[in-house]
């Protein structure tokens, strides 16, 4: 198990509990400001055998699988998605397409959304495709 997420016999730390709080926090202020923006949310908090996606949205035949990421600053936030991740996101997303047969006929892409301290959410539209790193 990765460092930070051993659950143990009483449970998750107080520290990695703050940080799933501040996660879910970030994650419905990001999907809000897209709801505000027009876009429908099609799921939250995806879990797939094959990664996790943070949000999942639709506008204009698009579907958007985003990564919200709340740091303490813009450039921190910005940044914290690696290269792996993006990778393990794209598998997570092409499973979930898998078994959407329904929006076959929809374009998709990969968004990241920055929550930063007494900020609005800055929503990077494609930042990531395959291939790119």
């Amino acid at each position: 198990m990765a460092e930070g997420r051993s659950t143990g016999a009483r449970g998750p730390s107080p520290k990695r509990k703050a940080a799933e709080q501040r996660g879910r926090k970030g994650e419905t202020l990001a999907a809000w400001s897209l709801r505000l923006k027009g876009y429908r949310i099609l799921a939250q908090r995806v879990r797939t055998p094959v990664g996790e996606i943070d949000l999942i949205a639709e506008k204009s035949g698009t579907i958007i699988f985003v990564e919200v990421k709340a740091r303490a600053g813009r450039l921190a936030a910005l940044n914290a998605v690696t290269p792996h991740a993006w990778a393990r996101i794209a598998r997570a997303a092409d499973y979930w397409m898998a078994r959407r047969p329904h929006y076959s006929d929809h374009g998709w892409r990969y968004d990241l959304i920055a929550i930063t301290p007494a900020r609005w959410p800055e929503h990077i539209r494609d930042a990531w495709r395959p291939g790119m790193f």
